[in-house]
């Protein structure tokens, strides 16, 4: 096809009359067109699909295939169905126009057709398909550019969201600093909290990013004074106000963000201890008025604190953990979390078994979770 300026045109004569191919041949070189030719319908197909001409003059009645059905196969590809067609015949009947027009044909020229015609419906054609290249090209352009800039939103959101990780990161490394126990806790209950979520049929990115959030729960302990998070036994009334502190001091810390993962881990730092009953802390939220992250944090929360030694106890047995998880449907969990929560038990025993304390720091698996985002969710 004839893409560059000044180019001529290229038009394909299709006729099985070696006669009527020689003579249009020399008019429309005359007329300053490059003609090619065929002897059929199916020698056109194989050149208009080797190299599209600008405009094609098909017979209509030719041996091997016809000039109808060349024409169906070239209109009915995409690649080919631009490509104008006149259709010269010496046939006039009705009938035969109108499989014509149905087949796709463009225009129709006479036999024996007359030069001054020929040229006005050659010169209509073509100009009509430089409009339709003109159109194509330019979207063409646009689908480039507006890939171009989709690449360049998915590369900015992939920094974003890289970024967000790593203050997750660096956030709970904070705390891990302040309590040796915390590190391997934050990569038990993020887990089981995904799980939990995944269980619960939530989108997919929303399961990702309480996987990436619900480790900054705890992130308010920054604020806590060692004396009393790290107290071996009991706290006094004076000091558990204190460290309920540590919910409304996280929120603050992660307040103002304009990214997904830190924004969900501001929620999920001031509401993991509200209960379902209303008991919980710091506002006294009950029911659907909890924030389904916060309470699917908060049952993964206190299972891990459950079965894990903490400064003031030692661990407790895991069936008893998981007793008191159950008892605690509908009054301290959200019973629909609950309900997956233990539908999935031997997930959340094997993330338990294959996150523990030894092996891997915490820092560096932290570390991983922030350089590698598409860390897989099982």
């Amino acid at each position: 096809m004839s893409e560059a300026a000044g180019a001529k045109p290229t038009i394909l004569i299709v006729d099985d009359d070696e006669q009527v191919r020689a003579l249009m041949q020399t008019l429309l070189t005359a007329l300053g067109y490059r003609p090619e030719v065929a002897e059929d319908g199916a020698e056109a197909l194989e050149k208009v699909a080797a190299s599209p001409p600008d405009l094609i003059l098909m017979d209509a009645t030719m041996p091997r295939v016809g000039g109808l059905e060349a024409v169906r196969r070239l209109k009915g590809s995409e690649t080919t169905r631009i490509i104008p067609i006149i259709m010269v015949t010496g046939l006039h009947d009705m009938d035969t126009k109108v499989k014509a027009l149905e087949a796709g044909v463009d225009d129709f020229l006479g036999k024996p057709w007359e030069q001054i015609e020929l040229k006005a419906r050659i010169a209509s054609l073509l100009r009509v398909k430089a409009g339709n290249d003109q159109s194509r090209r330019y979207q063409k352009d646009l689908e480039a550019e507006v890939a171009k800039r989709t690449r360049q939103l998915e590369g900015a959101l992939t920094r974003q969201r890289t970024l967000s990780l790593e203050a997750i990161y660096r956030l709970s490394r904070a705390s891990e600093f302040r309590d040796e126990d915390t590190g391997a806790h934050l990569r038990r209950m993020s887990r089981y909290s995904a799980e939990v979520a995944r269980r619960m049929d939530l989108p997919k990115r929303t399961i990702e990013a309480i996987l990436y959030a619900s480790p900054m729960h705890d992130v308010g302990k920054i604020g806590i004074p060692d004396q009393i998070l790290l107290k071996p036994g009991k706290l006094e009334p004076h000091e558990m106000q204190i460290m309920r502190l540590h919910t409304t001091i996280g929120s603050q810390i992660l307040h103002g963000s304009t990214t997904d993962f830190l924004k969900l881990g501001e929620v999920i730092a001031l509401t993991h201890h509200e209960k379902w009953d209303g008991s919980g802390y710091p506002h006294g939220l009950a029911g659907a008025k909890i924030p389904l992250a916060g309470s699917i944090t908060a049952i993964a929360d206190v299972f891990d604190a459950l079965t894990t030694k903490r400064p003031y106890k030692d661990p407790f047995p895991v069936e008893k953990a998981l007793a008191i998880v159950r008892e605690g449907r509908e009054k301290h969990f959200h019973p629909e979390v609950v309900d997956a929560f233990f539908s999935i038990t031997d997930e959340i025993l094997r993330i338990r078994e294959d996150n523990g304390d030894e092996g891997e720091s915490a820092l560096f698996r932290l570390t991983r979770m922030a350089e590698n985002p598409t860390v897989p969710l099982r």
